[in-house]
């Protein structure tokens, strides 16, 4: 996949639900925990699996939103971002849809995909690493800085706010550490410095409603 096969279209908006939700919500969570996560590999784009452990954190995440409603729901196609979507909606048959939607996938690292952390630091000092990591504005070769991956999710956004406004529904949003940044953002109202300080959980959620936006 390329930056420029990323689908801008929200073409899920022609696709109707009912809803009735007077209030409607947003539950936001990122992937469990991937073997390259683990490895502290730069992933983006790579298709790494969920390790066991990640498994369990999404029984674990999947278990704190059993009591919740879901109507629709989002993910990328990635797997991790499916396999995580998939434990939460075990417990959500009232479900109607789910959209995939590569605007909410992770940040691209380009040429250093597939890549160590450590291998890096062999050849760049740790200020450049962290450079990489949590610049704004830092682009790797090839691929996104943050405020490229806020554009697209801003995107997003627009669109997912348009469609629940429409028909009253609530989200769940499977997404990644770089994609949720820019989400938490918009709906924390956060500075930049702020979002790039964020740290995302594997086993957790964020939880926004209609009404505060």
């Amino acid at each position: 996949m390329k930056k420029q096969d990323l689908d801008f279209s929200g073409s899920w908006k022609n696709i109707p639900v009912e809803g009735e939700r007077s209030h409607p919500k947003i539950y936001l969570f990122r992937h469990a925990q991937t073997y390259y996560n683990k490895n502290r590999y730069f992933t983006g784009w790579k298709d790494s699996k969920l390790t066991p452990f990640g498994k369990k954190q999404a029984k674990l995440l999947a278990l704190k939103l059993r009591d919740k409603k879901i109507d629709v729901a989002f993910c990328t196609s990635l797997s991790r971002s499916k396999d995580t979507l998939k434990e939460v909606l075990k417990f959500h048959p009232e479900c109607q849809k789910i959209f995939v939607d590569d605007r909410i996938i992770e940040r691209s690292y380009g040429k250093l995909e597939g890549h160590s952390h450590s291998v890096f630091s062999r050849t760049h000092s740790a200020k450049e690493l962290h450079k990489i990591r949590r610049s704004y504005s830092a682009v790797p070769p090839g691929g996104e800085s943050i405020k490229m991956v806020e554009r697209r999710v801003r995107s997003f956004l627009r669109d997912l706010l348009w469609y629940m406004r429409k028909y009253k529904v609530n989200v769940a949003i499977s997404a990644h550490g770089n994609s949720m940044r820019p989400i938490r953002r918009y709906f924390e109202k956060l500075s930049v410095a702020e979002m790039m300080k964020l740290e995302n959980p594997w086993d957790d959620y964020f939880e926004y409603e209609l009404t505060q936006i």
